[in-house]
């Protein structure tokens, strides 16, 4: 367990001393979009997050649509391509989740 802990950790460590959490890359990231608390814009159909589809997606499908674009390769998400790194990513994926509660 304290493995598990400290490697989670370390893998956050980076992103935290650049001021960066969940919280702070959704807002410059998502936000615009997806609304501040994830209820969705009302002119961006299926923006919402809090939908039962989005909460059932794995957290493996999220870090794809956040990262690469989903299945639909949208360019719009497609972070991965614009500088967003694999941590932050997961930072995002766990805010999402946040939110989601």
């Amino acid at each position: 367990m304290r493995f598990v802990f400290w490697t989670i950790l370390a893998g956050l460590l980076p992103a935290m001393a650049m001021g960066q959490t969940g919280a702070s890359l959704y807002r410059t990231k998502c936000a615009s979009c997806h609304g501040a608390k994830g209820e969705g814009r009302a002119a961006i159909k299926n923006s919402s997050l809090l939908t039962a589809e989005t909460k059932q997606r794995s957290d493996a499908e999220l870090t794809e649509a956040i990262a690469k674009g989903g299945k639909k390769q949208s360019s719009a998400h497609a972070y991965e391509r614009k500088g967003v790194s694999a941590e932050q990513v997961k930072l995002l994926v766990q805010y999402v989740r946040e939110l989601q509660r």
